[in-house]
């Protein structure tokens, strides 16, 4: 069977912390956190009067940040049609973050309009591009979306499900366990699979509800998702858990591996452990839930 091989490096993405760029004291706070990855935010979270302010904050903030700390740094833009745009593509290009995320992603051209930009800027080596899924329109054009991240040179490679904006223009009901979005979460997980992106879950808003956060957490892991975006420090330790690897689950893979490696198991798709059939394709999974393992054994050592 055929896969998609990924075109970046495994990357650790459990906790993805959104910090409003505008604030000083969050901004200041995020370099001493345990997430993965974080996101600031020149969008939503900034008022349009103070949206050159969150930039120059950036700026600042980025000329003074520790880059060997082992964590991504994504800074998330207004949409180009609008007054800011432009200028949080220029203040990225000054920062040069890890990767730039484009909100209410719609349509392909929407990731080619900036991927375009950037290379007429002269940083085709980077930053990457993540797009929000959180319209109507962008789940209806997923495939092709997704598809940009494949055969245009993998500047994108990760989506993130923004379902506040979601709900919001399309009336669904937020309840508990989301039941009415599962089916349009799962597109969007095998959208990113089929072209090789990563795929992050949506915030969960009530930061003061650990259960349901948890709840949530795990939902997403057996759905496939990579990791949670994170509106609060609190929830980065829940979903630092469950996006990991159990030692269970290390064990499992390091036995996976052994039995394919053994001599007597040389050239064999198929192996029996344990009672159980494996295949090849369990192997090379089990072989990237090591090196997930190893990654965040390297940063529990690092932090």
């Amino acid at each position: 069977m055929n896969r998609t091989p990924r075109h970046h490096p495994l990357r650790l993405r459990r906790s993805v912390l959104t910090v409003p760029a505008v604030n000083a004291r969050a901004l200041a706070k995020s370099a001493t956190l345990d997430c993965d990855a974080i996101i600031f935010d020149l969008e939503d979270s900034v008022l349009p009067e103070k949206k050159a302010e969150a930039r120059e904050a950036l700026l600042a903030h980025f000329g003074a940040l520790d880059r060997a700390a082992g964590r991504e740094h994504i800074i998330r833009i207004n949409p180009l049609d609008g007054p800011d745009g432009v200028l949080d593509l220029e203040t990225a290009l000054a920062c040069m973050p890890d990767a730039v995320l484009l909100p209410k992603v719609s349509e392909p051209q929407d990731v080619l309009t900036v991927a375009d930009w950037f290379s007429e800027a002269g940083a085709d080596d980077g930053p990457r591009l993540w797009a929000m899924i959180e319209t109507a329109a962008g789940l209806l054009n997923l495939s092709a979306i997704a598809e940009v991240g494949r055969t245009r040179g993998g500047r994108l490679d990760c989506l993130v499900v923004g379902l506040n904006d979601l709900r919001a223009e399309t009336g669904i009901a937020d309840i508990a366990g989301r039941p009415f979005l599962v089916p349009l979460l799962l597109q969007v997980v095998v959208a990113a699979r089929a072209s090789g992106l990563d795929v992050i879950d949506a915030v969960f808003n009530d930061f003061g509800d650990a259960d349901g956060l948890a709840a949530e957490c795990r939902q997403g892991r057996q759905m496939g998702f990579d990791g949670k975006m994170l509106i609060h420090p609190a929830q980065i330790a829940p979903a630092n858990e469950a996006y990991g690897v159990a030692e269970a689950e290390a064990a499992e893979a390091l036995a996976v591996v052994a039995a394919f490696e053994a001599p007597e198991n040389a050239g064999k798709a198929v192996v029996s452990i344990a009672g159980r059939m494996v295949e090849k394709l369990h192997a090379d999974q089990a072989r990237r839930t090591i090196a997930r393992a190893d990654l965040i054994n390297e940063r529990k050592k690092n932090a």
